[in-house]
């Protein structure tokens, strides 16, 4: 059996999203920004896409500009606030835990001059509202902050840190790629002024993502060349991308509450069958407030990598809370930032539900999973030892 469980890094296509995608491949092919016939077909798919789009969060069509990805719009909303009003100040706030698409962008700022406060996050991963007050300064420009965390799948105080910024007349951009198709947004509801979504994340293409971005909010271009975006994010728009883009996110918000009831239900099994079956093994991330698909275990004397290895061996694909798959010695900055030790961090594992998981699936995730990790337990000598007291 081949067992998919790494929907947090990425989704297939779904079929009627790709049905909607391929006539935009060879027949609808115009350029958007063409006066005749062919673009203005294209022109107005982009149009029935960005409605759709807006609708799933509940904005207007034209606060939903498109990106090349979910990184793009970060980098975009961060940098374009800063740049836009660095007259006004230069310090921006965000958390320990934040996707590198955030957190790289805040390391190059700081080397353009700008100042950046990190966060610290509790045990669970959630930002404490109490040092998000305090770390506001006079000249601070925007609070950034993602919705839910890629590799823990813990919710953040989205809501309480939109106010927080809106009483003290802050810009607040949150990364929702992990949250959006997952957890309802309203933008009426919810004073956010940037919000960055994908679409390979909720069953759409990849190379596709969008920022929505309030009315009225001052940001500058980070790419510069046509008047495409309304003159804000220049290049030829990836038509098909848009369109199935905009179908994923129509599916999305129509089946959402099916889709969490499932994948809770999935999370759950995993969760407390798991830690049931297997001894020295900790629930990464909050236990409540987390997003539906997502677990993340840690167990305690093996190393990630070599257990990645093993279930991909049997026909399973997760993923690492450790970087070591990456090349890189160090572990994942997310569970450093929660408190796990080195050691225990790279014995992390992320398992990822989606729409097309089973319960065969899950049965058998369950059955082949306490086993390998017994099996590479024998070779740690720690382990040997504990288990002799």
């Amino acid at each position: 059996m081949k067992v998919y469980l790494d929907y947090a890094a990425t989704t297939p296509v779904k079929k009627e999203v790709l049905e909607e995608m391929l006539p935009y491949f060879n027949e609808h092919f115009g350029n958007p920004s063409s006066v005749h016939s062919y673009g203005r077909e294209s022109k107005k798919a982009i149009d029935i896409a960005r409605n759709k789009i807006a609708k799933s969060i509940g904005a207007k069509p034209e606060e939903i500009y498109f990106t090349g990805g979910g990184s793009e719009a970060d980098n975009w909303a961060i940098k374009g606030v800063a740049y836009a009003l660095k007259n006004k100040g230069n310090h921006i706030i965000t958390s320990k835990i934040e996707h590198h698409g955030v957190l790289h962008t805040c390391e190059y700022l700081e080397k353009e001059g700008f100042e950046v406060t990190y966060l610290d996050v509790d045990e669970y991963g959630v930002v404490d509202l109490d040092h998000l007050k305090n770390a506001i300064k006079d000249n601070t420009i925007l609070i950034t902050i993602m919705y839910a965390n890629n590799e823990i799948g813990t919710i953040q105080p989205i809501e309480e840190i939109a106010k927080i910024a809106k009483e003290n007349s802050i810009l607040f951009h949150t990364d929702a790629v992990q949250a959006y198709g997952n957890i309802e947004i309203n933008v009426d509801k919810l004073p956010v002024d940037l919000i960055s979504i994908s679409s390979h994340k909720i069953y759409g293409p990849k190379g596709i993502g969008a920022l929505y971005i309030r009315k009225g909010v001052k940001i500058h271009p980070i790419i510069h060349g046509g008047a495409q975006e309304r003159k804000r994010r220049a290049g030829t728009e990836n038509l098909h991308g848009i369109v199935g883009f905009g179908k994923a996110a129509e599916i999305a918000h129509e089946n959402l509450q099916k889709h969490n009831e499932i994948l809770i239900n999935f999370r759950n099994q995993l969760i407390n069958r798991l830690t049931e079956k297997i001894p020295y093994t900790k629930l990464n991330g909050h236990p409540t407030q987390r997003l539906p698909g997502n677990v993340n275990l840690s167990f305690e004397f093996i190393e990630g990598e070599s257990l990645l290895l093993s279930l991909d061996m049997v026909g399973i694909a997760g993923s690492s809370g450790s970087a070591c798959t990456s090349g890189s010695l160090d572990p994942s900055h997310v569970l450093m930032a929660i408190g796990l030790t080195h050691e225990i961090a790279h014995g992390s594992l992320r398992l990822t539900i989606g729409d097309l998981t089973t319960q065969d699936e899950i049965d058998y995730v369950v059955e082949k999973l306490p086993p390998i990790v017994d099996r590479l337990r024998q070779m740690s000598p720690l382990y040997e030892r504990v288990k002799g007291e």
